[in-house]
């Protein structure tokens, strides 16, 4: 008997007992894969999954991209104006700081040694409007091989700063307050001259001499670019310098360079670097990348659970024919086998597609932003609010094949326990009112 039931199975196509996968299992899985008047309530179960899937793999996708854009948009910009490792005196003021910062310099890993003044100022326009203001004092050349900066002259250039005559402001300040070049800008100090009533405020005034645009608004706002020795005096700070910023080859090295940074410099000195200076700002977007990640996985989870929902119902639906099958002698493995290939193509599927519309959606970032902002009607991705000009994408290839094993797990587990009733349905039960 056994022995006949294997070779009825044989001529019937349903290939040898325990080869997974055959040709019969996929035939009949494509089968119950394509929809039928009768069936048509299981096949919208079944196209919801598929759209959910999809929109799940999508989403995440998008999101992730957006995410590692925005972070590194945001550290190519702090990094790109700020240096890598700010040295900072500790025994006494940098009074030697030409000869230390070429010190530092020769340092093995070390682009650029920038000595800076800093001081916070008030900046008002003669005509009216002011905004608090960050003043950076530099030397031309120093400022010419920041290229964050020099590169980015929109207006204007660095000719007037060169001579001593001019300063440089951001095109955020400049529309703020109305400037453009050849202006003058008035810059008010709250730490000016000793007088016998006390400490006045130092006030002066200064010729535009270009407008930069980084593409952080944040700095294109606020900072204006003093040429050194200007910037001594005004914040009377004459032969010194506050700090030397370091930028570096690799910042991920910055613990190597810090004890080569020590020894070169001769003296005792404070470092601190570009991750303890942001070390908050960073640390909340990474804690914000995994919460988006866990609560977008979310909507692959609901699509999964309705591969369930509609599986269990074609196995309902498709019981005379679990039975037929196992009475031809398909084994349960077989049936199980089947019904889980039905349910893992929606999920490939799914996903396949989902990986596409996020890849296309990614590459097109800007112009579905520019095309929400003009069927809206408002400005999404405001540079006011996010910092940036434009919205980033970046796709990180491990972070995608993430998603996608994470998407396919989900689908493959929503099969198992549909197909597993499958695989235990009863041919004597199935076929008794039949």
């Amino acid at each position: 008997m056994a022995e006949a039931a294997v070779d009825r199975s044989s001529k019937s196509g349903l290939g040898p007992a325990g080869k997974p996968f055959s040709t019969f299992e996929r035939l009949v899985a494509w089968r119950y894969l394509r929809a039928r008047r009768k069936e048509a309530f299981i096949s919208v179960i079944a196209g919801f999954s598929f759209v959910g899937i999809m929109l799940g793999v999508a989403t995440l996708i998008i999101v992730m991209a957006v995410m590692n854009g925005f972070r590194t948009e945001l550290v190519s910009r702090i990094l790109g104006i700020n240096g890598h490792m700010i040295v900072q005196p500790v025994d006494g003021p940098f009074t030697d700081y030409p000869v230390l910062s070429s010190k530092l310099a020769a340092v093995p890993g070390v682009k650029m040694a920038l000595p800076l003044v800093e001081g916070q100022v008030l900046a008002s326009a003669q005509a009216g409007g002011s905004t608090g203001a960050l003043v950076r004092g530099a030397r031309a050349e120093d400022l010419t091989k920041l290229k964050t900066v020099s590169d980015n002259i929109k207006s204007g250039d660095m000719v007037g700063y060169a001579s001593g005559d001019g300063v440089l402001i951001g095109t955020r300040m400049a529309d703020q307050l109305g400037l453009r070049v050849g202006d003058l800008i008035t810059l008010t100090s709250p730490d000016g001259d000793i007088t016998p009533m006390g400490v006045s405020p130092r006030i002066k005034s200064y010729k535009i001499s270009g407008l930069f645009e980084i593409g952080m608004s944040e700095y294109d706002s606020s900072i204006i670019f003093m040429p050194l020795e200007e910037a001594q005096l005004y914040f009377n700070a004459e032969g010194l310098v506050q700090s030397i910023e370091l930028f570096v080859d690799n910042p991920d090295d910055i613990d190597d360079l810090r004890p080569k940074v020590e020894e070169a410099a001769g003296r005792q000195i404070a470092i601190t670097d570009w991750r303890q200076r942001n070390q908050t700002f960073f640390s909340a977007l990474q804690v914000e990348r995994n919460v988006m990640f866990m609560i977008l996985t979310l909507i692959v989870l609901v699509a999964a659970l309705n591969i369930i929902s509609g599986l269990i119902m074609l196995v309902k639906d498709k019981g005379s024919d679990i039975a037929i099958l196992r009475t031809m002698g398909a084994s349960a493995g077989a049936i199980m086998r089947i019904f889980f290939m039905t349910g893992a193509a929606i999920g490939i599927v799914g996903t396949v597609a989902g990986v596409l519309l996020g890849v296309l959606v990614c590459v097109n970032i800007e112009s579905v932003r520019q095309f929400f902002s003009w069927i809206s009607g408002t400005v999404l991705f405001n540079p006011q609010v996010y910092f940036l000009s434009q919205l980033p994408a970046e796709m990180d290839l491990s972070e995608t094949i993430s998603i996608v094993v994470m998407a396919l797990t989900l689908s493959f587990i929503a099969t198992i326990f549909p197909a597993w009733r499958a695989s235990k349905l009863d041919p004597v039960q199935a076929l008794r009112y039949e």
